[in-house]
């Protein structure tokens, strides 16, 4: 492999083109390349995506209401303290590099099996396909994470650690709670990879033909790519917010939520249509950034192990 040529210019491969993966290139690198992007994604982003679930909140405790994600950051400074914003996020940094290096891993081998890697043409069905396979096989582990997240995350949380949330929600709900919204999950997230890995892909050849490691079309591509598919797949957000707070949640309709049609007729009932919507800003802010930061991070270490093969 040549060095790089200049500050952005992309590093030219001679034996493999850098998108296809080398035949070298080992699940265990291609794990840990999937582990540094989501460990780096969730922690530098985290106080957004606190911010995102507050504002989604159906019907939330005294002193939990806010009305824009301005109000909601200002309020949590200052009533709770800066630290708050990052409350849960051992149980985010736990679960996402494990299920990150899942997610990579199972996206480069679905696309490579589907031929996505073959020429300079657009794959979108192999990119939407290799997307839904990660999320399914990343989400069953993730799942139980993002629930004890989301549970310290809410405004007036009793939690302070993840070993008590985890044995609070499992004496008081079972283990069927740590899974209850993985189906809506599944709803989410399928789509939402789809539609990212897709733009993502379309993108990257459209910005960088030569398919060589570009710092900055992985990260512009990243950033447009998540804002895309965040932004249709809202809905199915706020249902799946609804699900994993229903523990903590004052109102007896919102407490016996049992699924997605249950919980969406809850948010149509109380809030009208404009109730799927709740925290659509924030869940766009965060996401611009947060997919930036995956896909770079996840390229960046990916270049780095194939440039220490090559030498």
């Amino acid at each position: 492999m040549q060095q790089m040529m200049g500050d952005h210019a992309p590093v030219a491969v001679e034996e493999y083109e850098y998108e296809g993966l080398p035949p070298n290139f080992t699940l265990a690198e291609n794990m840990a390349a999937g582990a540094f992007a989501g460990i780096a994604e969730h922690t530098l982003m985290y106080p957004f995506d606190l911010l995102k679930t507050r504002l989604q909140v159906i019907k939330p405790s005294p002193g939990g209401l806010y009305t824009s994600l301005s109000h909601a950051l200002s309020t949590i400074s200052k009533a709770e303290g800066v630290a708050s914003l990052w409350r849960g996020i051992s149980s985010v940094v736990l679960g996402a590099g494990p299920a990150h290096a899942v997610y990579f891993a199972t996206y480069e081998a679905v696309k490579h099996a589907m031929g996505g890697n073959m020429g300079n043409e657009h794959h979108p069905l192999a990119a939407a396909t290799s997307g839904a396979c990660a999320t399914i096989a990343s989400d069953a582990l993730m799942n139980p994470f993002d629930v004890i997240k989301q549970r310290m995350q809410v405004h007036g949380s009793v939690y302070r650690s993840i070993a008590q949330c985890t044995r609070t929600v499992y004496k008081n709900e079972g283990l069927a709670a740590f899974y209850v919204s993985y189906p809506t999950t599944l709803c989410m997230t399928v789509p939402f990879t789809a539609l990212q890995f897709t733009a993502y892909e379309s993108l990257s050849k459209v910005i960088n033909p030569k398919k060589g490691y570009d710092p900055i079309t992985h990260c512009t591509s990243g950033a447009l790519a998540g804002a895309f598919a965040a932004g249709l797949t809202t809905p199915l957000d706020v249902i799946k917010t609804l699900l994993q707070t229903r523990g903590t949640a004052r109102d007896a309709e919102i407490r016996s939520a049992r699924g997605i049609f249950r919980a969406a007729s809850i948010i149509k009932r109380q809030h009208g249509y404009a109730g799927f919507f709740r925290g659509l800003r924030p869940r766009i802010i965060t996401a611009m950034p947060s997919t930036a930061i995956c896909w770079s991070s996840y390229e960046m270490a990916k270049a780095y192990f194939i440039r220490h093969q090559d030498d």
